[in-house]
């Protein structure tokens, strides 16, 4: 049996939003990806070089921790991993998660809510840095129909 799991990280509540929409259309069960220690709106300050997404994306080898687990990834085919796309990348949380489930076997799908920046540099920067997952393909959900997300996920 074909199921899917959407897994998502939203610091704002934009991602979680289009994960729920997602799960609705396609019929997927949800897990968000939660940070055992919150961002607040200090540490998602972009414009801040001591803010804790800014010492994230500088450091490539950090891996926030995270609350919960997936106790149940052997059951799904096809995975939806959402995420904010922090400078034109995935969010450290996401490599967390990547690399804490055993991905090998899954339809790898990844969407990315943004103000500016498509899902490209993030769906290409998996790909490289996880080249042994099947990662099928990206999309960027902020204005997209119902019809068209059948179509990707399908």
């Amino acid at each position: 049996m074909n199921k899917s799991l959407i897994c998502y990280f939203s610091a704002t509540g934009t991602t979680k939003r289009k994960a729920e929409e997602l799960s609705e259309i396609i019929n997927a069960d949800l897990f968000e990806i939660e940070p055992v220690k919150e961002y607040t709106s200090e540490d998602l300050d972009w414009t801040n070089e001591e803010s804790r997404t800014t010492i994230e994306k500088n450091d490539e080898s950090i891996r926030p921790e995270i609350k919960n687990k997936v106790n149940n990834i052997n059951e799904y085919t096809k995975i939806i991993i959402g995420f904010p796309v922090w400078w034109y990348k995935e969010p450290s949380i996401i490599d967390t998660f990547i690399e804490e489930n055993d991905l090998s076997n899954k339809e790898i799908y990844v969407y990315v809510t943004s103000g500016g920046s498509a899902v490209d540099g993030s769906f290409n920067h998996l790909k490289e840095k996880y080249g042994n997952l099947n990662f099928i393909s990206g999309k960027t959900l902020n204005n997209i129909n119902k019809n068209e997300i059948i179509n990707w996920i399908k």
